[in-house]
């Protein structure tokens, strides 16, 4: 009976670091709001994939997008909404022409209006812009 004690109470004694360690990093509620807010980005995934241009050739672009957001309360927002904002996506991407996806300088005045246009609705639907900034991780165009 006494070996059994002498363990419980090494044991015991070998778990409170690891106690401390799990409290530091999870922290309470009240350490958790005097935090900064960290930035997150969020993936549209699937990529975008449709067609634009006018003419006889068919043209095709694919767009790998990413939304940087800060703080969990914009992050859970912009997946709300992430499906009106794929919408302004592809309407955006389908009417433009070879000329505004042709160049580094066209992609990046796209790039921008993709990002004017998503904070647009989410201004209409939440009130806020609540993205800060877009990002191509891949665009490719065809």
């Amino acid at each position: 009976m006494r070996t059994v004690k002498a363990w419980f109470v090494l044991l015991m004694a070998l778990s409170l670091p690891f106690a401390a360690m799990a409290k530091e990093e999870g922290g309470g509620e009240g350490e958790k709001e005097g935090k900064t807010p960290t930035v997150a980005y969020i993936s549209l995934v699937p990529a975008l994939v449709g067609n634009y241009g006018t003419g006889p050739k068919l043209k095709v672009f694919k767009a790998d997008i990413a939304l940087q957001v800060t703080g969990s309360d914009a992050e859970a927002k912009v997946e709300h909404h992430e499906p009106l904002i794929r919408n302004q996506l592809v309407m955006l991407f389908s009417q433009q022409t070879d000329e505004s996806m042709g160049n580094v300088e066209s992609k990046e005045k796209l790039r921008q209006e993709a990002l004017k246009q998503v904070q647009d609705v989410l201004t209409q639907e939440e009130g806020k812009p609540l993205v800060e900034d877009l990002l191509f991780n891949n665009l490719i165009v065809q």
